[in-house]
């Protein structure tokens, strides 16, 4: 790879993503850093076609291998077509999602072998990791919430049971203390600025950069 950087978005439903990318987006570009932002599922034509079978319909319409699947089929034509040109050219990559969400929906949550889901991303994306990934932590209730009165439609995985939710809270806490050297926990609850200040600080701290003025 180039001299670009993978940089990661994880958590729960409703934990403030889209709106802490952005930010960060735009912090990094303030550096005079060229960054592009994209997401998963999705981030490539063929990952957005994915996309919308995930994310649409009634909760059961795949079960977890079957979610997982597709899942790592998206993520490969979206490293294949967007990520990985990218940071070849040097432009660092900001990710809502990657493959720490396949782990926490479809191992902690839909109960799939972890064993098997880190064979799948080994064999699928060769194992590919991102540099730094933030993982925002927040109480399942308020995240919950949060997401079904956004109204976009892409609600499947709201509408799953509760104890689904907690197991996802569960999956990406452990992932953050099985992977220290690249994920960092983010208390979700506070204000957005102090959320995106705890941000900074990882990033400075892991990546040697300050986003700072």
């Amino acid at each position: 790879m180039g001299t670009g950087k993978f940089i990661t978005l994880e958590g729960g439903e409703g934990a403030g993503k889209s709106t802490q990318v952005r930010l960060l987006k735009e912090a990094v570009e303030a550096k005079g850093i060229d960054v592009i932002v994209t997401r998963e599922p999705g981030g490539s034509q063929g990952a957005e076609e994915i996309r919308n079978l995930l994310v649409t319909g009634e909760p059961g319409r795949w079960d977890g291998m079957s979610e997982a699947l597709l899942n790592f089929a998206a993520r490969r034509d979206h490293l294949v077509k967007t990520v990985w040109p990218a940071l070849e050219a040097g432009t660092w990559v900001i990710s809502d999602r990657f493959a720490d969400s396949t782990i926490a929906y479809q191992g902690y949550g839909h109960h799939l072998s972890l064993d098997s889901l880190y064979q799948l991303w080994t064999v699928s994306i060769n194992g590919f990791r991102p540099d730094l990934t933030y993982i925002l932590d927040l109480p399942v209730e308020i995240g919950v919430r949060r997401a079904l009165g956004r109204g976009d439609g892409e609600d499947r995985y709201e509408n799953m049971a509760t104890d689904f939710h907690h197991r996802l809270k569960t999956g990406f806490l452990e992932i953050a203390q099985k992977e220290p050297e690249r994920c960092v926990v983010i208390d979700a609850t506070g204000t957005i600025e102090d959320i995106q200040q705890d941000m900074r600080d990882a990033f400075r701290d892991r990546l040697g950069v300050s986003l700072d003025d």
